[in-house]
């Protein structure tokens, strides 16, 4: 039975389509219309009733945002944070390990610059050392050579799952395996395939997570979660404390609280986690595995469409590629192309050399076009896209 995914509804229920052809997913997508009218509902009430007796009418739905998660990453609600980005998330894990002089920190050569320059400031003031685990041939982290260069001083492996600046997907499961095996805590970035693939921390095995709202979960801005598994819970210290994720106890003592939220704060976007709550259930109610499958078709049309055409040169790399295609025309730099497409309302992001600096200066390139598909998206966007760089390839010859 062919596979058959309801384009028309995704469109209908995206507003933004309208308006726009928007290839920039892997930064933020068009926010569907039940995101965005449980985000303004409740702003609106904030605005009427005012902004703590608005979070308490709608503690009901601010909850729901833990449950909803944990449904979507096969975990448990009291293992999961709410944090106002992927970045903090992220940071609130690994600025909670604690490291010393000798330590060795294995991270992926496509590691994103936010997560490596972390890795550089806690090396620079502990003298643990950072160490980029090789790629294999297709361009991913090679599992075999992580395996070889495993040994007591390992404190950490910590990859990107789906790197910024292409359509490669890590092997986070096979790495797990060994994390688990060697028993070192293994932290994974899941910016940009939360939202695109199903994602299970049990079968991955990792032991932290960070992802966002904003891109392939469609959720508003200024949103994204951290899960800890709870066996691992009592091993991290987070960075900062506050009232919520502890409490005063006496004069000179407090507790943390029991579970992920200690690494939360107080203050937060009341509106946005409600609207990442609805964003996971339409997630959800989509089904992960439809979202992935037609991702994949629709990122191969691209691929194939865009490399023939002269001068165009593809550069995503792995095995298995996602819905992030990354690309170049010869003569053209991408900002002038980015340029262009925004003329005709088409939006595509730029991949720069500092965000990805090990990957890029590996392959000797300094900038790309970025063109990230969603599940809304459609051949047809397809094809109208690959019209307009066909026609800019032609001008650069």
């Amino acid at each position: 039975m062919p596979f058959v995914f309801d384009v028309q509804r995704a469109r209908e229920e995206t507003p933004g389509c309208a308006n726009v052809l928007h290839f920039n997913n892997a930064g933020a997508s068009l926010l569907p219309e039940p995101v965005l009218s449980a985000t303004l509902d409740h702003l609106r009430l904030e605005a009427q009733i005012g902004g703590y007796e608005a979070a308490d009418h709608a503690q009901k739905q601010s909850e729901h945002t833990y449950d909803a998660i944990a449904t979507l990453l096969h975990c448990s609600r009291d293992e999961v944070a709410l944090i106002e980005n992927a970045t903090r998330a992220w940071d609130m894990a690994f600025y909670g390990m604690r490291f010393q002089a000798g330590d060795r920190i294995l991270t992926s050569i496509a590691e994103y610059a936010s997560n490596y320059i972390a890795y550089l400031q806690v090396a620079r003031k502990t003298g643990a050392v950072v160490e980029p685990i090789p790629n294999d041939k297709y361009g991913q982290v090679d599992v075999e050579a992580l395996q070889s260069i495993l040994d007591e001083r390992v404190k950490l492996i910590s990859v990107t799952h789906v790197p910024t600046n292409g359509g490669l997907v890590n092997p986070v499961q096979a790495i797990g395996k060994l994390a688990r095996q060697h028993h070192i805590p293994f932290l994974v970035d899941a910016c940009q395939s939360v939202g695109q693939m199903p994602i299970d921390v049990e079968q991955i095995g990792c032991d932290m997570l960070s992802a966002t709202g904003r891109k392939y979960l469609r959720g508003p801005r200024g949103t994204g979660f951290l899960y800890v598994r709870r066996a691992f819970l009592e091993q991290l210290e987070p960075p900062m404390l506050d009232l919520h994720a502890a409490t005063w106890t006496t004069q000179d003592s407090y507790e943390m609280r029991p579970d992920a939220r200690r690494f939360e704060n107080w203050e937060g976007n009341v509106a946005g986690r409600i609207g990442l709550g609805v964003a996971v259930d339409y997630a959800l109610n989509w089904g992960l595995e439809n979202i992935w499958r037609r991702l994949k078709a629709l990122a191969y049309q691209l691929r194939t469409q865009l490399s023939p055409i002269p001068g165009v040169i593809v550069h995503d790399r792995g095995v298995n590629q996602c819905g992030i295609v990354t690309f170049t025309i010869e003569g053209i730099p991408p900002e002038e192309i980015k340029r262009q497409l925004a003329a005709e309302k088409i939006n595509v992001s730029i991949s720069d050399y500092n965000s990805t600096l090990l990957d890029m200066e590996s392959r000797h390139l300094n900038t790309m076009v970025r063109a990230s598909l969603h599940y809304y998206n459609t051949e047809e966007e397809i094809e109208r896209f690959c019209k307009h760089i066909d026609r800019m390839a032609e001008t650069a010859f």
